[in-house]
């Protein structure tokens, strides 16, 4: 099923390999997104001996490992992945510049939550919560796919209208996978809470204009993707991650929109994108938001 008119072009799928198995699942998962999309496949492989002072001999070591590694990745993607064109990139650069480089103005790049080497534990300042942190095109952390199972149903997490775009990249998420769309609004209720106090008759008022934001969105993608089957909840919490968290158990992928707050890195991670990539049940995918509309983050 093609999307509607005016629907994000979903692009090319770039993955990041290691050699360790996070990324081998990371590449396999990326291979049938690709396969979903109908697009190419690049595997790369960055070894970062760029800037280094290290031996010719050592160079000539690391480069042929890395091209082993390449042709391993490729192989056992095409193996289960017959069909699907797979090239292959090596980069003397580091991991996190080779990938942006890679994916242009239009790619999505795919990594495993930990690694070796580059991609280890996605613990702050790692090359994994860089890459997510500093991301101008889509990023896909693959998480919880251990147990194959498909629950046939796509999250979005939706804080306002500005999070449109991010809706609009799930729905052909959905509908690629002919699955299903969550949208998901959750608000703080410590946000209302110096209102609460004074003025406990606007509870319902304040709890309304929540809903407000969530149907706004679902109207607006049920009008551009009216085949779709499309749910809105909205839910309050003292912690919007953990109810993301929660509600990753029950989806394939999670979609959110790349925000930030004060203190946290790069444009695109605040407090509940940073939870979300250690903690979901599903993979998780960033969209970056471009021009005004970068709010807070609960």
């Amino acid at each position: 099923m093609k999307g509607t008119t005016g629907s994000p072009e979903l692009g090319s799928v770039i993955v990041g390999v290691d050699g360790s198995e996070p990324a081998r699942r990371a590449a396999l998962w990326a291979a049938a997104e690709a396969t979903r999309r109908d697009s190419p496949l690049c595997i790369v492989h960055a070894a970062d001996t760029d800037g280094r002072v290290l031996s010719a001999e050592s160079i000539e070591r690391v480069s042929s490992a890395g091209h082993e590694l390449l042709r391993e990745a490729a192989a056992a993607v095409e193996e289960q992945y017959s069909g699907l064109h797979v090239t292959t990139e090596f980069s003397r650069s580091a991991p996190v510049p080779s990938l942006h480089r890679t994916a242009g103005l239009r790619g999505t790049v795919v990594v495993g939550n930990r690694g070796l080497g580059g991609f280890k534990d996605l613990m702050l300042g790692s090359v994994g919560l860089k890459l997510a942190a500093g991301a101008t095109t889509p990023v896909i952390v693959v998480r919880g796919t251990d147990n194959g199972t498909e629950t046939g149903v796509v999250l979005a997490a939706v804080r306002d209208e500005h999070d449109t775009e991010c809706a609009r990249y799930a729905a052909r998420e959905a509908e690629i996978r002919k699955a299903s769309l969550r949208l998901l609004h959750v608000w703080n209720i410590l946000e209302s809470a110096g209102l609460v106090v004074t003025m406990l008759d606007d509870v319902e008022a304040i709890a309304g204009e929540h809903v407000h934001h969530l149907m706004t969105v679902k109207e607006r993608i049920h009008g551009e993707f009216p085949d779709l089957d499309v749910q809105a909840d909205a839910e309050k919490s003292l912690t919007v991650a953990g109810v993301l968290v929660e509600a990753s158990r029950h989806a394939d992928l999670l979609v959110m929109g790349g925000r930030r707050s004060p203190g946290f890195i790069g444009p695109t991670l605040g407090r509940a994108t940073h939870s979300l990539l250690h903690h979901a049940h599903c993979p998780v995918q960033l969209i970056p938001r471009h021009g005004s509309g970068h709010g807070s983050e609960s």
